[in-house]
């Protein structure tokens, strides 16, 4: 069974939690939601509250396929954590499937080297990524390697077709 975490900070966007958290369970994958803290409280832009089953701290990119990164303000309280940051650069040495929706990238700006990688994002943060040395593309999927992103909740379709191609392959 695939083992997939979705880190979680205050202010996420609930929709792109929500969405890949039911649809890779409904896959058959295992979901850990790795915050800050573990079973630790965290609230959404909207105030809906969702509950860490994981820390940041104990989690190894060993143990885990892929990871997802919502977006909303919460990808900024995110990279303010060494563990969190040193999980998503295991991630990304591993060559692991690193998938950021939204204002998620920012979380790459701060952890993978993007140099002439192909990325996505919400519009505000193109410069962050660009500035990184990424090639920036305004399309509601782009894949380069094991990287995913994608722009906003509207394209969460195309993102999870993707992401879930990527894992049912590799």
């Amino acid at each position: 069974m695939k083992r997939i975490a979705i880190l979680i900070e205050n202010m996420f966007d609930e929709r792109e939690f929500i969405y890949p958290y039911y649809r890779l369970l409904e896959e058959g994958y295992e979901v850990h939601i790795v915050g800050t803290e573990k079973e630790t409280d965290y609230t959404s832009k909207v105030g809906l509250i969702v509950r860490s089953t994981h820390s940041s701290k104990e989690v190894s990119a060993k143990d885990y396929d892929g990871l997802i990164i919502p977006g909303g303000f919460s990808p900024d309280y995110m990279r303010r954590s060494k563990d969190t940051v040193k999980f998503v650069k295991d991630m990304d040495r591993e060559n692991k499937l690193i998938a950021a929706i939204c204002h998620g990238p920012w979380m790459m700006a701060s952890c993978c080297d993007l140099k002439g990688r192909k990325v996505t994002s919400f519009f505000a943060i193109k410069d962050d990524l660009v500035n990184a040395g990424a090639d920036y593309l305004d399309e509601e999927v782009v894949v380069d390697g094991n990287l995913v992103t994608s722009r906003t909740p509207r394209d969460l379709p195309a993102f999870l077709k993707k992401i879930i191609e990527k894992l049912n392959n590799d």
